[in-house]
């Protein structure tokens, strides 16, 4: 299949086909087309592209338990502080969750608890 936009093929972006394929499955699961770069490697690539996962879940957080959404101001500074007063309050949560749970420590007894944060 060929696509005629006037660019020439060797200026077009390089894609990446994300194949999520389950352990022990008979057919993969997702699919997903990203332009991500070329100089990543493999493993920033999926890291970069899961990550999407887990802002759109803190959005969801915010919007439904924080009530991110609800701001229904006219003006900037408005917006600005209701937003900042959110995004506060759920770092406050992602604090106290983190606290709540055990750290895990790596193979060197070194303890990471914010990698898990969110």
């Amino acid at each position: 299949m060929t696509i005629d936009d006037g660019i020439p093929v060797e200026e077009h972006e390089p894609l990446w086909l994300l194949i999520e394929w389950p352990f022990g499955e008979s057919d993969p699961s997702k699919f997903a087309v990203t332009t991500l770069g070329t100089k990543m490697s493999k493993k920033q690539i999926v890291r970069q592209y899961k990550e999407r996962y887990r802002t759109e879940q803190a959005y969801e957080e915010m919007k439904g338990e924080l009530g991110l959404d609800h701001f229904e101001g006219r003006r900037f500074r408005g917006w600005h502080h209701h937003v900042s007063v959110v995004l506060c309050c759920y770092a406050f949560i992602v604090a106290e969750r983190d606290r709540s749970f055990f750290p895990s420590a790596d193979a060197e007894g070194h303890a990471h608890p914010l990698r898990f944060a969110a």
